[in-house]
C-alpha cells in the first residue's frame, strides 16, 4: 500500500504543477512568445533527459548488477521497448502538435482542439511512469532517505517543467475559440495520465519485481523518444535560434543537480 500511497503522491504534484500551469489562460489571452516558448520546450527536454539517466538508468543498471544479472541486458531491453511502445502510441493516436497544420496518426474527423489535447497527453504518458515507478523503487528499498530523496527530486524535476507545459497547452486552445474556463480544464486533464499511468506502473511492479529494472528502462526509453522526436526540434524552431538550446542545457542541469544533491 506504502508504494501505491507514495506513487499517487508523487504524480498527484506532477499533475498539480499541470494544472497550475494550465490556469494561465486566465491571466494571459495570447500565446507564449515563440522564443519563451522554445525555452519551455528545451527545459522540459534536459529535465528528461537527466531523469532518464540519473533517475532511471543508472538504478536499473545497479539494481540488476545487484540481482546477480548483467546491469545493460534490462537497461537496453526495455529502453528499446519503451522507445517502441511509444512509436505505437504516435502511430495509433491522432495528434496534432501546437504551430502544426498536418495531424500526426490515422486519419480523423476529431477537432484541431481535441488534436492538440493528445499531442500533450501522449508526452505526460512515460513521466507518469518514470514519477511511479521511483517512488515504487523508494518503497521496495524500505523508504529510505536516499531512494526516497531520489524519487522527490524526479518528481520536482517533472513539476516544474509541467507547469510550463499546461500554459503550452491551455493557451493555445484559448487561441483556438476556446472559454478560458474550458482551456483550464482540458489543459489540467491532460496531465491526468500521469497519475493513472504511475499508479498502473507501481501495480505492475510490486507483482512483477524482477522486472523493476526493465520497467525503469522502459519509461527511459519513452522519455528520450519523446524528447529526440518532438521536444527538441520544436525547441529549435526558428533561424539561428540559440534559446532551445540554453533550455536543454538549464533543464538538465538543474535535474542534474536535484537528482545528485537530494539523492
Amino acid at each position: 500500500m506504502q508504494p501505491i500511497l507514495w506513487a499517487l503522491t508523487g504524480t498527484g504534484f506532477t499533475f498539480l504543477m499541470t494544472s497550475l500551469g494550465s490556469a494561465m489562460v486566465f491571466f494571459f489571452q495570447k500565446r507564449v512568445h515563440p522564443a519563451m516558448q522554445r525555452i519551455f520546450l528545451g527545459f522540459a527536454a534536459g529535465v528528461m533527459i537527466a531523469a532518464s539517466v540519473w533517475s532511471l538508468l543508472i538504478p536499473a543498471i545497479e539494481m540488476a548488477g545487484e540481482n546477480g544479472g548483467i546491469g545493460w541486458i534490462p537497461a537496453a531491453g526495455g529502453f528499446v521497448l519503451g522507445i517502441a511502445f511509444l512509436m505505437l502510441m504516435d502511430a495509433l493516436l491522432p495528434h496534432l502538435h501546437p504551430d502544426e497544420v498536418v495531424p500526426e496518426g490515422p486519419k480523423t474527423n476529431w477537432k484541431r482542439t481535441t488534436l492538440l489535447i493528445m499531442a500533450v497527453t501522449l508526452h505526460n504518458i512515460p513521466e507518469g511512469m518514470a514519477v511511479g515507478l521511483s517512488f515504487a523503487l523508494a518503497a521496495q528499498e524500505g523508504g529510505s532517505g536516499v531512494g526516497l530523496s531520489a524519487a522527490m527530486a524526479l518528481a520536482l524535476g517533472m513539476g516544474i517543467q509541467n507547469f510550463p507545459e499546461g500554459a503550452a497547452i491551455s493557451l493555445p486552445l484559448r487561441q483556438e475559440g476556446m472559454r478560458p474556463a474550458k482551456a483550464f480544464l482540458w489543459g489540467s486533464l491532460s496531465g491526468i495520465v500521469e497519475p493513472i499511468f504511475g499508479l498502473l506502473v507501481v501495480l505492475a511492479a510490486g507483482s512483477l519485481e524482477p522486472l523493476m529494472p526493465w520497467l525503469l528502462s522502459f519509461a527511459a526509453g519513452a522519455m528520450m523518444f519523446v524528447v529526440v522526436e518532438e521536444l527538441i526540434p520544436e525547441a529549435h524552431l526558428g533561424e539561428h535560434s540559440k534559446t532551445g538550446t540554453l533550455g536543454v542545457m538549464a533543464g538538465f542541469l538543474i535535474m542534474m543537480i536535484l537528482d545528485v544533491a537530494l539523492g
